[in-house]
């Protein structure tokens, strides 16, 4: 685990501070992934590395949500020698787009860059379910939940859970500071 936390310090990924989640919780530490994928090679050997600890099925495709799991679901699908797709958000809601099709049946792993509450991969392995294929997991790089919160197995490289708090509750914005939102999902910081 160590060394893959090296490599997000070594991108300057593993950032300290005051910062809101995807999921609107606070937190003082935040993963920047886009950081560590934006390097190709390093995108490959973590993708790899998490492919090796895969110990299920084999999947028939990899499914990533927009935006962090576009290309972690593109190297992903590179290790198991499969085809990867992501699903992007439409009024709210996932769905595929693009002319991505499931075949029904098929057995698909949801992959993230990090799972904080899993709620876009919770969402995902939803439309997989609707469009009839089988989630048989989850993969990220970064855990940041001591509890698996999906029905299906999940595997990460790294297990990171630094404190958080809903935003009443945030003992640095009770003491004044201001949350930056450094992620991809919008709303208010």
């Amino acid at each position: 685990m160590n060394d893959v936390l090296d490599v997000f310090r070594a991108q300057e990924a593993l950032l300290e501070g005051h910062f809101q989640l995807s999921s609107g919780l606070h937190s003082t530490r935040y993963l920047q992934c886009a950081r560590v994928l934006m390097t190709p090679r390093i995108a490959e050997d973590l993708c790899r590395r998490l492919k090796a600890r895969w110990t299920g099925e084999t999947p028939d495709l990899i499914v990533g949500p927009a935006l962090g799991g576009v290309v972690v679901a593109y190297e992903l699908a590179r290790a198991f020698g499969v085809d990867g797709v992501f699903a992007e958000r439409e009024n709210g809601v996932f769905t595929l787009r693009r002319g991505f099709r499931i075949e029904p049946g098929a057995k698909v792993i949801v992959c993230e860059d990090v799972v904080t509450t899993g709620g876009s991969a919770s969402e995902v392995a939803s439309l997989l379910r609707g469009l009839g294929a089988r989630p048989i997991g989850v993969a990220c790089l970064i855990q940041r939940t001591e509890k698996n919160p999906f029905d299906v197995p999940l595997v990460s490289l790294a297990t990171v859970v630094p404190p958080t708090w809903k935003p009443d509750d945030c003992p640095l914005c009770k003491e004044g500071g201001r949350a930056v939102k450094p992620g991809s999902r919008p709303g208010p910081a």
